[in-house]
């Protein structure tokens, strides 16, 4: 069930691959040793058109991802998920990096076990027959 959210500046979205974004992130989350259902990951990116950042005097961006998952993975797993997420971020967005003003940061963050409700059917088309 983990749920990725990216947030980013409008500023940037002419040269982000936002597509491409979310594919290596979902190549990332698929390849962490089966710490998460294929079927039950989400991304999306969200255009902010309203926004401020620093002193408000270059035309700064950000992109600021959070990732939320279900609760009971330990430190450990959490932390190698974040690497890997956060170090695809960086390879992503590395030439947008070295030309502009570029903020990214990564945040995980645990669903309450009592506090969500589910109803997918998408997990069958991955459970080996």
């Amino acid at each position: 069930m983990p749920h990725l959210t990216f947030e980013y500046t409008a500023n940037i979205e002419a040269n982000a691959d936002l597509d491409g974004l979310l594919r290596k992130a979902h190549e990332v989350l698929i390849a962490q040793d089966d710490v998460f259902s294929t079927g039950g990951i989400r991304s999306r990116a969200l255009r902010l058109d309203h926004y401020r950042m620093a002193d408000g005097a270059a035309d700064y961006a950000f992109v600021h991802a959070t990732l939320k998952i279900g609760a009971g993975r330990d430190e450990a797993c959490r932390r190698r998920v974040g690497d890997a997420l956060f170090a695809m971020m960086q390879e992503h967005f590395a030439a947008l990096f070295a030309a502009r003003y570029l903020a990214l940061s990564l945040e995980i963050a645990e669903f309450g076990a009592s506090g969500t409700w589910k109803h997918n059917n998408v997990h069958a088309r991955f459970r080996p027959d």
